[in-house]
């Protein structure tokens, strides 16, 4: 049986700790577009397409000036691009509206470094807030993604009636010591991604081998 304490003890030395996110960004404006891009996507296929966007249109303002047409061009082989693309220009038009600043180095008002308030952004909701809050501020949120989700279940710490990312995040800050909580996000993301696959986990890998029992477990 895995624990908490076992986990964050033994998988954070076989993961990157210095990098906080693979998204690519350049400032927490389009740290949040990449985020919006990313849902239902790879951060890989994201990674595609954000160099040359980013170059183009780093801020809300630039955003704007490229227009939805153009933003679309850009994001097309993303899924769902028609709706991202709705809610990012959602998001520069708001942002502005809250501060004209148009710096290289955005960031965001200090009004929003609070999850209610940023989820009242267009594209924000509560998964993606707590991305945006865990990798730009260093916030103890969990951003329940695909490979946080499956695996919380795969090891047991949450339940069946943990069936959304919502509730699965809720019985996470209380399943896991709060000493941990600034680091779930980054760890459980890349160690899912990486060695405690979907399908064919790379159990030879995975320090955790020797206590895993969860059925799918080839050690």
């Amino acid at each position: 049986m895995i624990t908490p304490d076992d986990y964050f003890t033994l998988v954070p030395p076989t993961v990157d700790m210095n990098i906080r996110s693979e998204l690519y960004f350049t400032n927490e404006f389009n740290f949040a577009v990449a985020v919006i891009l990313s849902a239902q996507a790879t951060d890989k296929k994201v990674n595609e397409v954000t160099p040359e966007l980013f170059r183009i249109a780093p801020t809300p303002a630039k955003m704007i000036a490229l227009g939805i047409d153009g933003l679309k061009e850009h994001i097309r082989v993303i899924s769902f691009f028609n709706n991202k693309a709705k809610s990012i220009m959602g998001l520069a038009t708001a942002l502005m509206e809250t501060s004209g600043a148009d710096d290289a180095d955005y960031k965001f008002p200090d009004a929003y470094h609070d999850r209610e308030k940023l989820m009242t952004l267009p594209g924000v909701g509560q998964k993606t807030a707590n991305v945006i809050m865990n990798v730009l501020w260093g916030m103890p949120n969990i951003g329940v993604d695909t490979h946080v989700f499956r695996n919380a279940h795969r090891y047991g710490w949450v339940g069946a009636a943990e069936n959304t990312p919502e509730r699965t995040e809720e019985k996470l800050l209380q399943k896991i010591p709060k000493k941990y909580h600034p680091i779930v996000n980054h760890v459980m993301v890349l160690h899912g991604r990486y060695t405690c696959t979907a399908l064919r986990p790379k159990c030879g890998n995975c320090p955790l081998a020797h206590l895993c029992n969860a059925p799918d477990c080839t050690a």
